[in-house]
């Protein structure tokens, strides 16, 4: 075994180089296990830029941080199940299978957390990896759930930008492009929407104005793009 992750009998690593914080009974304190370098300011609650001057609710933990407190408490399995998966919706649920160790008693332990991805709740360029990011969603929400702690995951946060950027996403979302589109083909809305009644499209009798195109399948607006532009 290696032994920078020989554990004793109590499941603690006997690594010399980690040091363990405890609460006062005596169980590990996995909040303070997390080190600075994972944690970063929640932009959407502060501009403060000193981690150490925020509190819980105002920071993030980064994956990177994840992954090092479930490797420092050990597990021997991660499940993934996919709930529901489609362009629009991903659901996974992960199921981590934590070592035994002194505060479960000696024994085994199986947790599991949910987590979802959309376009309600992902920043722009994320919708098209909405898998991958509900399956980090998951890891990160079973970790910090099962070892308590109460800083959100910064990837289980999306769809806010900071001021600067928000007008440069919006310029490039699918629906802007596809707006685009029609203005540069000089095509008036009303004869867009006729064209797609034309060719049955069950979504054209629902358009009836321009704010109307977010409801279209994003899978379908970038195939209308793609039309548009070849013309």
């Amino acid at each position: 075994m290696n032994k920078k992750f020989a554990r004793n009998e109590d499941g603690l690593l006997e690594n010399p180089s980690v040091e363990y914080a405890f609460n006062e009974d005596g169980s590990v304190d996995w909040r303070k296990m997390v080190r600075k370098e994972f944690l970063v300011p929640n932009r959407s609650r502060t501009q403060e830029t000193d981690v150490d001057a925020l509190e819980d609710k105002d920071l993030l933990i980064l994956l990177g941080g994840i992954k090092e407190l479930a490797q420092l408490r050990g597990f021997t399995d991660v499940k993934y199940n996919v709930v529901t998966a489609n362009l629009e919706y991903v659901c996974v649920s992960c199921e981590i299978t934590w070592v035994p160790n002194y505060e479960t008693e000696g024994k085994e332990i199986k947790f599991q957390s949910i987590a979802d991805a959309h376009s309600g709740n992902t920043n722009n360029f994320a919708v098209n990896f909405l898998a991958a990011i509900a399956e980090n969603r998951a890891f990160t929400r079973c970790v910090r759930n099962f070892l308590k702690i109460n800083i959100v995951g910064q990837d289980e946060i999306g769809g806010k930008f900071p001021a600067n950027q928000a007008q440069e996403e919006v310029s490039t979302s699918p629906v802007s492009l596809l707006k685009a589109a029609i203005k540069n083909r000089k095509i008036s809305f009303e004869d867009f929407v006729k064209k797609l009644e034309e060719e049955g499209k069950e979504y054209a009798g629902n358009l009836n104005s321009e704010q109307d195109l977010a409801n279209i399948p994003k899978f379908e607006v970038m195939k209308l793009i793609k039309r548009l532009k070849k013309g």
